[in-house]
């Protein structure tokens, strides 16, 4: 069965508006749409913050784990300038 969009549109692949990128519901010709990020389509208001929460709560994370990342890079490179055996968790496999 072809979709308003894809008829509308003339191609049989999904619409990216045809229904709510978190809770998959269905988005009629009539319905409101509530969009995030230019191409993100939701059927509420409920559903795009839940997904912009989640979606900054992930870019928290990242930036804390680049940030430890770059503390233990820099802690091991104090200590090799000190003369310390370094180690890294790099295994190299021939």
């Amino acid at each position: 069965m072809a979709s308003y969009y894809s008829a509308f549109l003339g191609s049989e692949e999904p619409h990216f508006l045809e229904s709510c990128s978190l809770c998959s519901k269905h988005l009629g010709p009539n319905s409101d749409i509530f969009m995030y990020r230019g191409d993100t389509a939701f059927c509420s208001q409920e559903c795009r913050e839940e997904q912009i929460e989640s979606d900054e709560a992930k870019e928290r994370s990242w930036k804390l784990s680049a940030r430890s990342l770059r503390k233990k890079s820099s802690e091991a490179a104090k200590d090799s300038a000190a003369g310390k055996t370094v180690r890294t968790g790099t295994l190299v496999v021939a």
